[in-house]
């Protein structure tokens, strides 16, 4: 088993676990890789220190530069905080490295955990769209299954650490992970992740159609108020979220997105109302105009 990787230099986030010591052992062998090793130590588990040591005595073993920091969370920080966070400092490391990307080591169980995490959070249809590369983010095993990964590991006496939080399922993605996907069989996975690929094509179809309408409006970040009013209020959640990530901003979730659209279809000229610490939108004459918070 290899995988594609274009020469270059990147940064391996790895864990300690079997998944991204698999992926740290292949990405060290592609020929004219440069490679850095990060570990982020969440600060969430008493012992989290021993899995910086075990990833550190790997990264020295293949003579790569390692890198770490320490989150120091706390017991009680969510599944999407740790997330944040870990992404800051790989994108942190990546810039300081001046590397390529990142690579991670989500596999295909992990898009289908996503894509079913996504769904129960009524995250919407970009929820849906499979995992995929993305700028500064290469995800090299995406097309191998979780028993292929644990197969390799052992064939080749890959060493890993199992993280005992793991199989705690008041975490949605263990619940996910051992309470319903565990119980789908092989054909069964495969037929959802070709269900996600039809969904990820139609969502970019989507995406580039409203892409278009944005290109029809006054400005880049003006809309004409009286057409916005008269979308259809699903239509008119599509269109705010686009246009938000057309100018970077990305952080954001349905009760915002639905709280912004009633804001910009109800309120009287003048008004103003916050979509983040940065930005703003001021309902003009006759249009919405997204702008910087003063």
């Amino acid at each position: 088993m290899n995988i594609k990787v274009e020469p270059g230099k990147y940064v391996a986030a790895v864990s300690g676990g079997v998944d991204s010591m698999v992926l740290l052992n292949l990405m060290a062998r592609q020929p004219r890789v440069k490679l850095t090793v990060a570990h982020f130590d969440h600060g969430i588990r008493d012992n989290s220190k021993d899995d910086r040591l075990f990833v550190q005595e790997a990264a020295k073993q293949l003579k790569l530069p390692f890198i770490y920091s320490e989150g120091k969370l706390g017991k009680a920080a969510s599944e999407a905080k740790a997330r944040q966070a870990r992404y800051k400092f790989l994108q942190s490391v990546r810039k300081s490295a001046g590397a390529n990307a990142v690579a991670t080591a989500h596999h295909q169980n992990d898009a289908i955990e996503t894509a079913l995490i996504n769904l129960l959070r009524g995250s919407g249809r970009k929820g849906l769209s499979p995992l995929k590369n993305q700028d500064y983010i290469i995800r090299p095993m995406l097309s191998w299954p979780k028993h292929i990964i644990i197969n390799y590991a052992c064939t080749k006496n890959i060493p890993w650490r199992e993280d005992p939080t793991n199989q705690d399922t008041k975490y949605l993605r263990n619940h996910v992970r051992h309470n319903i996907l565990a119980n789908l069989n092989t054909s069964q996975k495969l037929e959802l992740i070709k269900h996600l690929e039809k969904l990820g094509v139609l969502n970019d179809e989507i995406d580039a159609a409203l892409v278009n309408q944005l290109h029809l409006q006054p400005a880049a970040k003006e809309l004409d108020r009286q057409w916005f009013i008269m979308l259809p209020h699903q239509q008119a959640v599509e269109l705010m979220a686009m246009w938000l990530r057309c100018h970077d901003i990305a952080s954001f979730d349905t009760k915002l997105l639905e709280k912004l659209v009633t804001n910009a279809k109800t309120l009287k000229t003048g008004k103003k109302f916050d979509v983040n610490k940065a930005h703003q939108i001021k309902i003009e004459k006759t249009n919405l105009a997204l702008t910087r918070r003063n």
